[in-house]
């Protein structure tokens, strides 16, 4: 085990957000990560890096030590009773990691001696230094400066200094927490050093292993969060908690001056009695610019026969906020406002992890470190993997639901990410059109094709394929109308590799075509579906909990077969649990025998897959209850492979523990189709479509390899 004890050069470095990044990193290379921060200025209730760390990433970390109780203690000549209860801290998370990461403390005038502390803590626990420092509004002069002091406080050329990471590069001074409209703060130049300066900045014994770019979109609150920091009345709350401020927009000119303002982000700042404002907001909003919200000045509502024209734009998610001072007070207030992230918007914590994970050397880092001792699959080495995996081998993908915002967007992420090729199925001025709303930049690589221009090429080949069901011309013409029908007849002649809908069809929707055009393949029984759970340590797979109602034996058995292939496919060991309310022999009855009778059919067609049922949830997962459960099962305790007996116990499970224990999952992917076909939630983020199109991307690869 390898201890890193991150410490920042100054106030403001990021160092809640560099830490968690760092763990995101780690963690996906396959690292059992720990955290703590042996001292904090505030108690656990309002220490950042601990709840975040709990909270977002799930770590059990300890509460830290108060600083004030700390400074009086070394008062007292106490200092060797910090650092053992500082050493304690760290064995509370240390056992069975491979790297545990503690947090410094940043210096702070009216506390000199924290980073005296800070090199104390660290020689205690023998860490190697991790030098954290911000670029902005500082020379590559002062950078370099600010370290060489700071390794000299370690030991200088004696210090176990692992090397730094240089945050917010390229940063502009743009005189407040959210830009004006008129300001494009990611085309100003820097008022420090930039990233290309930092990346070649040259210090001896503190190689530079990551320099994180500063983005303006990281620094957006919520229209929640200006809210709550003016403490605003919500005349509509709309998409409150979701919709972000990357910019403000006063609005003292007349509205022809104000129309090129309206863009998404923008939070319209008006008196609230200047309607024809309200009005052009509102026209805005229907036509799907999605604008962070209307703030409305002086205390003024909407008259109530405005309110009333403007209802759909309400119903389309605008936030609506009042309050009762005037606008130059309020711009002034919001252009001030905390740009620290707050603990509950979780959403802008992963992406900043993500920024920050992203722009590490994580070879260099990994070389400090060494291989893990024992290999693990977290959800984000998973997430991790899909997207190598993806794009080691890129597939065509069609997307039938084409001008869909959250499909184009997702697409234009594939594409540029090199993910997959995006096939998008609709008309061109349609999807240009989201794109602008949304400012969505489309990769010119991106293929966008017209339903109309291309639907009559596929009529004699869908006729050929249901011909058994006397299928006429003009009704397959008129089925191909329906653009999931042509997106499944353009992977049934190999236009394609594999097909995601669903985000505004249902899961019927998305696989009857494809059971009538693609059909199962030659070795499966049925379609079945799995979900990827990422639990805070491991990928579970679950089956099947989409498809089938209440499979026979033999079904089940190939559902098992269908999952472990998948787990396979994934890198996900395979260790399947035939799930039932009942462990080994202990219980009896139909339900129960079922699950027996499959398991046997599995050891018979596979003998190569480790399995074991019926085993209840808690006996399969859970090492302490299967000692006492199935002390001798090969799985009980370290099942990867849970397959449930019914939908309705499986679609139930998966429900409970995505939401009651935050979990995240990628899915349901069907499997056992010829070629692959995925369906998607209703309710899916870009994100879940991003994850589900590298799926498929690698099904496909599988299924050309067999």
């Amino acid at each position: 085990m390898i201890n890193i004890f991150i410490a920042p050069t100054g106030v403001d470095s990021g160092l809640t957000t560099i830490s968690l990044g760092l763990i995101q990193a780690l963690d996906a290379q396959g690292l059992k990560v720990g955290f703590v921060k042996p001292v904090a200025p505030g108690y656990a209730s309002s220490e950042r890096s601990t709840y975040l760390a709990r909270t977002v990433l799930h770590l059990n970390t300890p509460d830290p030590m108060h600083l004030n109780d700390v400074q009086q203690s070394i008062s007292d000549g106490m200092l060797d009773r910090i650092l053992e209860d500082a050493v304690a801290l760290h064995a509370e998370v240390a056992n069975d990691c491979d790297v545990v990461l503690i947090e410094g403390l940043a210096p702070d005038r009216s506390e000199p001696y924290t980073a005296k502390l800070n090199v104390e803590i660290a020689k205690a626990l023998n860490a190697d230094v991790l030098l954290v420092t911000s670029a902005e509004g500082q020379s590559t002069g002062q950078i370099r400066s600010d370290l060489k002091l700071q390794m000299g406080l370690f030991g200088g050329a004696k210090a176990n200094i692992m090397g730094c990471l240089i945050n917010k590069a390229g940063a502009p001074d743009i005189h407040g927490a959210l830009p004006t409209a008129e300001d494009a703060p990611d085309e100003l130049p820097a008022a420090g050093c930039t990233t290309a300066e930092c990346e070649t900045l040259a210090l001896d014994g503190c190689p530079v292993l990551g320099v994180i770019p500063w983005q303006s979109d990281l620094l957006s609150p919520r229209t929640l969060d200006v809210a709550r920091a003016l403490n605003a009345q919500v005349i509509n709350e709309g998409n409150i908690a979701e919709r972000r401020v990357s910019r403000i927009t006063l609005c003292a000119r007349t509205l022809t001056h104000i129309i090129d303002l309206l863009r998404p982000g923008t939070l319209l700042v008006t008196p609230g009695d200047r309607n024809d404002i309200i009005v052009a907001a509102a026209m805005a909003a229907v036509n799907g610019t999605p604008l962070a919200g209307l703030l409305l000045t002086s205390d003024y509502r909407p008259d109530p026969q405005l309110d009333n024209l403007c209802q759909r734009a309400w119903q389309s998610g605008l936030p609506v906020l009042s309050v009762a001072t005037d606008s130059f007070s309020t711009a002034r207030a919001l252009t001030h406002m905390d740009t620290h992230v707050p603990v509950d918007d979780t959403d802008r914590v992963h992406r900043i992890m993500t920024t920050v994970s992203q722009h590490l050397n994580t070879d260099a880092i990994m070389a400090r470190i060494g291989a893990p001792h024992t290999p693990r699959l977290s959800p984000a080495a998973f997430r991790h993997q899909l997207v190598a995996k993806a794009r080691a081998d890129r597939r065509r993908i069609v997307l039938p639901e084409g001008e869909e915002p959250r499909t184009v967007q997702a697409a234009a992420i594939c594409q540029s990410r090199g993910i997959a090729d995006c096939i998008l199925l609709g008309k061109r001025e349609n999807i240009e059109q989201v794109a602008r709303a949304q400012e969505i930049t489309l990769p010119e690589s991106l293929t966008i094709v017209d339903p109309d221009e291309v639907r009559s090429r596929y009529v004699a080949g869908m006729v050929e394929l249901r011909r058994h069901k006397n299928l006429t011309e003009p009704m397959a013409l008129a089925q191909l109308e329906d653009n999931v029908v042509l997106g499944t007849m353009m992977l049934a002649q190999d236009e394609v590799d594999g097909l995601v809908s669903g985000a505004v069809h249902t899961t019927a929707n998305t696989i009857r075509p494809a059971l009538q055009l693609i059909k199962t393949s030659a070795d499966a029984r049925l379609v079945s579906s799995v979900f990827f759970m990422g639990l805070p340590d491991q990928v579970l797979v679950y089956g099947d909990c989409a498809v089938n109602p209440d499979p026979q034996p033999e079904e089940l058995a190939d559902i098992a077969i269908q999952s472990a292939e998948s787990a396979k496919a994934m890198g996900i060991p395979v260790r399947i649990a035939m799930l039932s309310y009942s462990t080994g022999e202990s219980g009896t009855g139909a339900d129960v025998e079922k699950v027996r009778a499959a398991t046997a059919l599995v050891r018979e067609q596979r003998p190569d897959l480790v399995i074991d049922g019926p085993l209840q949830y808690d006996a399969a997962t859970t090492a302490s209850v299967a000692r006492s459960k199935a002390p001798d099962s090969p799985v009980a305790g370290q099942a990867t492979v849970l397959v449930f007996p019914d939908l309705n116990t499986g679609n139930t499970t998966y429900k409970a523990v995505q939401r009651s224990a935050n979990v995240i999952s990628i899915g349901p992917m069907l499997q056992g189709l010829a070629k692959p076909v995925n369906d998607l939630s209703r309710g899916a983020l870009v994100e879940d479509i991003v994850y589900t199109i590298a799926l498929t991307a690698i099904q496909s690869q599988q299924q050309k390899k067999g």
